[in-house]
């Protein structure tokens, strides 16, 4: 049954992936509307999540945001020092500042929070009652997110787009392999909630650095802004529904 579910997450995965293909003529809107699923994703639904699992305060900190701020300092100080490597080995391939191993490490981490969805569908369900089925709900719901921001940023940091459509479908396969692995084993409830609070300090990270700088940089446009807002607003329909 997990697995069958996790099914359904990865036919959104490649939807929203497909969607993000499709509409490279507005890219602006793209990157609007994947900033504002990237901040919906990280402010709405993995620091609640976060800091009810990963324990308990650190020096008077919750460990979740202490991880949160060491995601965020973590993914500005690799993309600097990627940056300098390229710089060191023959210049800026893409002119534009960006190098291609971070829009991969960055898919790398969305297809690990897909692993990790996978896993929650697998744990809901073993709990019964409606729980699995408004966790499935939940996943299959955002997915559309995951797969969206997937592709989108791959492709924003100059990857081909073969890279890209391969990170994409990683993703969408993530879920059903991570609903297939708790039948074998679960992960505690604790490291989960830490790793939670590690990713969303990288997405927000790229979000507000990356994404939304350079939606608004040629097209400071209302259309793009009402994107973004859109973006926030269907995780919180998303997270809604599910609560």
């Amino acid at each position: 049954m997990a697995v069958f579910v996790a099914l359904g997450a990865f036919l959104m995965t490649l939807i929203g992936g497909w969607t993000a293909q499709r509409v490279t003529d507005r890219r602006h809107l793209v990157l609007g509307l994947a900033g504002g699923l990237m901040l919906g994703v990280v402010g709405l639904d993995l620091l609640p999540e976060a800091l009810e699992a990963a324990g308990g305060p650190v020096f008077g900190v919750p460990a979740a945001l202490l991880l949160f701020v060491a995601g965020f300092l973590g993914a500005h100080v690799l993309e600097h020092l990627l940056a300098q490597r390229q710089a060191a080995h023959g210049g800026d391939e893409h002119g534009d500042g960006r190098v291609p191993e971070v829009g991969l490490t960055a898919a790398s981490a969305l297809v690990g929070h897909s692993l990790m969805d996978g896993m929650a569908i697998g744990a809901a369900i073993q709990v019964g009652g409606g729980m699995g089925l408004a966790v499935a709900l939940a996943v299959i719901a955002h997915d559309f997110a995951d797969g969206f921001n997937t592709y989108t940023l791959t492709r924003l940091y100059g990857n081909a787009r073969r890279k890209a459509l391969t990170m994409l479908f990683a993703d969408a396969a993530a879920p059903v392999v991570g609903a297939a692995s708790t039948l074998l084993f679960t992960i505690p409830e604790q490291l989960l909630g830490g790793y939670l609070g590690f990713f969303g300090g990288v997405l927000l990270y790229l979000a507000a650095a990356e994404i939304l700088p350079e939606a608004h940089h040629d097209h400071p446009a209302r259309s793009t802004l009402a994107c973004t807002v859109a973006g926030v607003g269907f995780i919180w329909l998303v997270v809604g529904i599910a609560g």
